[in-house]
């Protein structure tokens, strides 16, 4: 049986001393958000965590989900949890106050959906794609359709969707063949058949309300003809109640590597009644407000099951005796020492600490720039702020997620064959760390996204930006004693990235080849001197609360030492990246395809 226990010491550090969020309480929303305030959200949603969700992460996937003509049954325990959930308003949080939300700052939001996903990812899949389909919502629907679902949704009472895959394209969208036939009354028929929608049909909530791509007859082709609808499984009458059900349903479930308690289905639309989302074939651009927010959330899960596997590989590496130090006996009354002596296991969790404690710091720097975005009044803030976040989602969603495969799989090694069999449930994280690199845009995809566009939108300007404010940083802390090592080796990474990225300006265009095989190891630099960057911000907070004496030293101690570990052990690997770059795709190409 594994253990979760929600890292609270460490959010608000992240929250109080690197990012500061009392600087910010002339931005709306931020009025509010006091220490104790904060305090008081991430104690009560650890325990949630732990006490609620975590004890029914193993036997919902042991359970899974049971279909029965068309009708989907989660785990046992799963709907009682829900619905404590969403009566205790977790599912609120950052929605707006006009439909029943709290509009509290996404940044918060990322710690809290951090938790819940480690104490049990499947069901906090559940309201996660439910506030995704929200913030899609509010950005692009009708007032009166806004009026009529949001509040419902933002309660939990009913929860949300999104359908874009179906049988014979993934992310080649502009290959899809759901219809939408208009009716002349303002609403549409929906016909086709998606796959690998997530959370489609379950006994959670009264109403599940789709947003589904499709294309109206006669509109241009590929992307650019595709419309985002909302689908209601049940309708909803004028006054709001529960009406008849619609033509959707689940044609099966599928049967899964992991993320059991999920459940992921086949979609049937047989006609089915639906709604414009904003304008006639510009359902893409809709649709991405809720992609980008999904992508997001899906790397907050690999931070989420790095956590959780490494706290216990981290709690059996101190009870475990096998073998002695090699430095001589630690244990010299007991038959042998703990496994946690032994360099390489201290390798093993020190990658994995080092890699949470960056990323959590960097999903809440990028959680800040989303509020700037939404809650800034100056435009150019606003603007700088949407081009960072532009920057760091196809980051965070690949790096995050590639991350947390690795680290569950390190904390599985942990505990050697143990860590193998069923019973100590090591071997759950990793099966569920493994759909992440998947879904929501794959991990390839994220890279090709970042170098075909990213680097190149408005003249390379986010990039540009990034490249100077880690320049900035650099400059204004290398002169501190302890920060200096850091900030040396954070200025050859940053020197690195620049020259793979002048390296892919001068080649990519001339064989764009280049770019696709370089895609992949760019995105990993970038990602390694982003996270370099967001550890030094945390190395410089911990030397600041070292020098006013602090009730917990060991606290801002521990937290140096995991930054050096970062800077010497894991952003060097800028270095073989950049070469892994500069090779091109000639080898990576020269084979014909029959001899693969």
């Amino acid at each position: 049986m594994t253990t979760y226990t929600a890292p609270i010491d460490d959010y608000k550090f992240v929250l109080n001393d690197v990012i500061g969020l009392d600087r910010y309480a002339n931005l709306p929303g931020f009025e509010e958000v006091t220490p104790d305030l904060v305090d008081a959200i991430l104690e009560e949603a650890g325990k949630v965590a732990a006490e609620v969700l975590h004890p029914i992460n193993q036997s919902g996937d042991l359970e899974g989900c049971h279909w029965d003509d068309g009708v989907v049954t989660t785990p046992k325990g799963f709907k009682e949890a829900y619905d404590l959930y969403a009566e205790s308003g977790w599912g609120s949080l950052t929605a707006k106050a006009d439909y029943g939300g709290q509009g509290l700052p996404q940044t918060l939001a990322i710690m809290v959906s951090e938790m819940m996903i480690a104490a049990n990812w499947g069901f906090t899949m559940y309201p996660g794609l439910t506030k995704s389909a929200v913030e899609a919502l509010d950005a692009h629907a009708s007032d009166a359709l806004k009026q009529k679902y949001l509040p419902n949704m933002v309660s939990g009472k009913w929860s949300g969707t999104m359908n874009l895959t179906e049988p014979h394209c993934g992310t080649d969208l502009g290959q899809i063949r759901t219809k939408a036939e208009p009716q002349g009354d303002g609403t549409y028929r929906i016909s086709g058949t998606k796959i690998f929608i997530s959370a489609g049909e379950h006994d959670l909530s009264e109403n599940i309300v789709h947003l589904v791509l499709a294309k109206i007859p006669g509109g241009p082709p590929g992307t650019k003809g595709i419309s985002l609808f909302l689908v209601p499984k049940f309708l909803v009458g004028d006054d709001g109640g529960l009406g008849e059900r619609n033509g959707v349903s689940c044609g099966s479930i599928e049967h899964k590597m992991g993320i059991h308690s999920n459940a992921t289905c086949v979609m049937n639309y047989d006609g089915a009644v639906g709604w414009l989302v904003g304008e006639e074939h510009r359902g893409m651009p809709a649709m991405f407000t809720m992609m980008n927010e999904a992508r997001l959330w899906v790397g907050i899960q690999g931070l989420g099951i790095a956590e959780v596997a490494y706290q216990n590989a981290a709690v059996y590496a101190r009870e475990r005796l096998q073998g002695r130090a090699i430095s001589g006996p630690k244990n010299a009354d007991g038959p042998a020492d703990p496994i946690i002596v032994h360099p390489d296991v201290r390798r093993m969790l020190m990658t994995g600490r080092a890699f949470i404690e960056g990323a959590r710091a960097l999903a809440a720097l990028t959680g800040m720039q989303i509020d700037m975005i939404h809650r800034h009044p100056d435009e150019t803030v606003r603007r700088d702020a949407d081009d960072f976040v532009a920057l760091m989602t196809p980051v965070v969603k690949s790096y995050f997620t590639d991350m947390g495969v690795e680290i569950a799989s390190l904390a599985m090694q942990c505990f050697g064959g143990h860590g193998y069999i069923q019973d100590n449930g090591m071997e759950q994280f990793l099966r569920d760390a493994r759909i992440a690199p998947i879904y929501e845009g794959t991990n390839g995809v994220q890279a090709m996204d970042l170098v075909g566009r990213k680097l190149a939108m408005n003249g390379g300007r986010a990039v540009q930006k990034f490249f100077a404010e880690v320049t900035r940083f650099i400059a204004e802390n290398k002169g501190t004693a302890e920060l200096a090592p850091m900030m040396e080796a954070l200025e050859k990474g940053l020197g690195r990235l620049q020259q793979a990225t002048l390296w892919l300006m001068q080649n990519a265009m001339a064989k764009p080849d280049n770019a696709g095989a370089a895609s992949s190891d760019y995105l990993r630099l970038m990602a390694l001197v982003a996270m370099g960057w967001a550890w030094a911000q945390c190395a410089r907070a911990a030397v600041q609360k070292l020098a006013a004496s602090p009730a917990n030293p060991a606290f801002y101690e521990h937290k140096l030492i995991t930054a050096r570990f970062f800077f010497e052990r894991m952003l060097p690997d800028t270095g073989s990246l950049l070469k892994k770059i500069e090779s091109g795709a000639d080898s990576l190409m020269a084979l014909p395809a029959e001899a693969f």
